[in-house]
């Protein structure tokens, strides 16, 4: 199943490692294998348009590195990912891009890159990023100590990156509001893990997406907001593009499933993501703006630790953090995305049609891996799941791959994981083990826009 919808048939595989035809009843040719696929969903690899692999975070780094996170990745289905390089302010961006390319060598499968941009940048520099096929640009409205950029640079950029072709992918949250709050926080005493939710209120996060789409209509370009997390922030993106402005969402399965009560656990440190967990009724909101289209693409934001890096804190501090601003940030979720989006087509809160989209379709077309990425059409690399809509999976840290010691999911089990995967062509995943292997994977130039949309 794919873009052209669901139906019966089967898939020719050339020696290229791509799709050489589709249809009812292909005979097998001589020394062609032949793989079963009955009772199962054959889609295309999942997209995920949203990683952090090994990155630094003050004194500590996401645990999975490109080895091990993409191995993960093919394990849970998911064939391409796109990670986000940053270049800190001073920090030459293309320096940036070949270090972040280096590290991405051992992947098992393809990986492209994002730029993160940290201050304004020449737009020279915008045209030899999407010369060598980085073509989405994020910023941040957020962490002003290190990240954030001003409401003009922003304008700058997205009007700099519209010119040649290139996307901005936008973080949401009032971050000069967040860091009063925060400040407040502290001077009062208020330490504890929950207050990175209460300091990061969802009111702040719908404001900046509002603003992202003033800024966007301003500079008459598309703009994408990422791991959008509450009902305020969906608000705003239904109120930009009612005025025409082509505004994209993304969410994240965290997001989809989990809720701000487990920040208030012993193991509360292990849920700390940004934007923060939310009440749980935030959650039908987003399932409805996936079913409805308001929500574009479901990606991860996979960026774990150990539980003792969590601990440890980004300080460096000989004791562990000691309060709420020093818990690094992030949870996994590249080897889950697919099964916990699957998870709302079993319960009837989207399609399956919905299901490949959101994962697979809309941020290969977005992101400029289309027709390559998303597709089972002739032609595509041939990135293909045998999806067992009914195969149990355990979400326990021991149960699965990615290079964490403990899961935001632990003791639930899901319907639906892969019975087969394949990287152009060969096979990476068998049920629920990796059998590919490191540096299969390939970096991937991506296509300028127009015409991106999904």
């Amino acid at each position: 199943m794919d873009s052209a919808g669901d139906r019966r048939g089967d898939l020719r595989i050339a020696a290229g490692g791509r799709i050489a035809e589709s249809g009812p009843h292909l005979p097998a040719r001589p020394g062609e294998e032949v793989v079963d696929a009955s009772g199962l969903l054959v889609v295309p690899g999942g997209v995920d348009a949203h990683t952090h692999m090994q990155l630094p975070v003050g004194s500590v780094r996401s645990s999975d590195d490109f080895a091990s996170g993409t191995a993960a990745a093919a394990v849970g289905g998911t064939t391409t990912v796109v990670d986000y390089v940053t270049a800190y302010r001073g920090q030459e961006p293309l320096a940036a891009l070949a270090t972040w390319q280096r590290w991405a060598e051992p992947a098992a499968v393809d990986v492209g890159l994002h730029m993160t941009l940290t201050e304004a940048v020449p737009e020279a520099v915008v045209a030899a990023c999407v010369e060598k096929g980085v073509t989405s640009f994020k910023l941040y409205m957020a962490y002003p100590d290190a990240l954030q950029v001003d409401d003009g640079v922003i304008l700058q950029m997205m009007q700099a990156t519209g010119r040649h072709g290139g996307l901005v992918t936008i973080h949401a949250e009032n971050g000069s509001a967040i860091e009063v709050l925060r400040r407040q926080a502290l001077a009062e005493g208020r330490t504890g893990v929950v207050e990175h939710s209460r300091t990061r209120p969802a009111v702040l996060e719908g404001e900046a997406v509002g603003r992202a789409g003033a800024l966007a209509e301003v500079a008459g370009v598309a703009v994408y907001v990422v791991h959008v997390s509450s009902a305020p922030a969906l608000a705003a993106v239904r109120l930009a593009r009612a005025r025409g402005v082509d505004m994209m969402a993304e969410t994240c399965p965290q997001y989809l499933h989990l809720s701000v009560d487990s920040l208030a656990g012993a193991d509360g440190a292990d849920y700390v993501c940004t934007p923060p967990l939310r009440d749980a009724w935030h959650q039908e909101e987003l399932w409805e703006g996936l079913a409805r289209g308001t929500i574009h693409t479901v990606a991860t934001d996979h960026c774990p630790f150990t539980t003792a890096d969590r601990r440890a804190g980004t300080g460096g501090r000989a004791g562990g953090w000691s309060d709420f601003t020093e818990i690094p940030g992030g949870l996994p979720g590249v080897e889950t995305r697919m099964a916990l989006v699957w998870d709302g087509v079993r319960r009837g809160r989207i399609s399956v049609a919905d299901w490949v989209r959101l994962c697979s379709e809309a941020p290969a077309r977005t992101f400029g891996l289309w027709p390559e990425k998303g597709s089972l059409a002739a032609g595509a690399d041939a990135d293909v799941v045998l999806w067992d809509p009914d195969a149990c999976q355990r979400l326990d840290a021991a149960a699965l791959h990615m290079r964490t010691d403990h899961s935001p999911y632990a003791g639930r089990a899901l319907a639906g994981w892969p019975r087969l995967v394949l990287s152009r062509g060969r096979p990476v995943a068998r049920d629920g083990a990796f059998v590919g292997e490191a540096g299969w994977g390939r970096y991937v130039a991506r296509h300028p826009r127009p015409g991106a949309r999904g």
